[in-house]
């Protein structure tokens, strides 16, 4: 076996945690890749840790026990989060993006691989604790969300329709109320995606009423699962009691005059 230098072991190591989150990885099997002693892994790691504490972009967490080892946690620090929601808002702030019924043009920011990934991780951080099995939204914009935030917890993605599909096999269909439009709409979802007993997070791009997020609480049940998270890029002040509680927004929409195109984009109290 080739004798790996120090700075190769860790640049291998800070990528192979890195793109692994939530993965326990032993020191022995460490030490087996890189032909070396557990004490300079140990040692390697702790030079990890520092650089990832620099960058404020995740932790090296050990486990404890015979099945232990390290695993990466990802998450920013709260002043990165600031600066990352600070930039959003400007962009956001452009009162050209106003759209009927108070809505906001976001598709240019959704599809924009490097937002995406900066905001999957800030919703992994947000998240991670809650061992969550899979992450679930809804056809078809909070799409890239929440692909971004599956990979960043290492964990698969579920998506709802609003119409069921041949290739999907046996599926389930709910009607919830569209929080906004108060609108029966129609969700469905195959039967062969979600595992019994799973618990789920809800990412989406949007909320104005929490329909959606209520929709798929219910739609949850029906698999014997539990959404354990509600995460959205954009909420709206209006209306302020919105159909579910307990969610993460990352940046508040205030859209005050739709004539007069006056809009206010800020992060959410929570990051204040």
């Amino acid at each position: 076996m080739d004798k790996f230098h120090r700075n190769e072991r860790i640049a291998v190591l800070l990528k192979t945690l890195c793109d692994s989150p939530g993965e326990t990885f032993t020191l022995g099997n460490l030490a087996d890749i890189f032909g070396a002693a557990k004490s300079s892994v140990c040692e390697d790691l702790d030079v990890v840790q520092n650089l990832l504490s620099k960058f404020e972009i995740g932790y090296v967490e050990s486990i404890s026990g015979s099945l232990g080892g390290v695993r990466f946690i990802p998450g920013y620090s709260k002043n990165k989060i600031k600066d990352m929601l600070d930039s959003v808002c400007q962009e956001l702030s452009n009162t050209q993006r106003i759209l009927p019924g108070g809505y906001l043009y976001m598709l240019d920011i959704i599809y924009n691989p490097k937002r995406v990934s900066d905001i999957g991780s800030i919703f992994a951080g947000c998240f991670f604790k809650k061992e969550i099995d899979c992450v679930i939204t809804v056809e078809t914009k909070g799409i890239p969300l929440a692909f971004a935030t599956a990979k960043h917890l290492n964990v698969p993605l579920a998506i709802a329709r609003h119409n069921s599909e041949a290739t999907d096999g046996p599926s389930v269909n709910i009607n919830y109320l569209s929080g906004s439009a108060k609108k029966i709409q129609t969700m469905v979802l195959s039967k062969r995606v979600l595992k019994r007993n799973s618990r789920l997070l809800f990412i989406d791009d949007f909320m104005k009423g929490g329909g959606t997020a209520k929709g798929i609480i219910e739609l949850a049940k029906e698999f014997d699962c539990e959404v354990s998270g509600i995460g959205v890029l954009v909420e709206t002040c209006k209306p302020q009691k919105k159909l579910v509680n307990d969610y993460v927004s990352l940046v508040t929409l205030n859209i005050s005059n739709e004539e007069e195109e006056m809009i206010t984009v800020e992060p959410s109290e929570v990051w204040m």
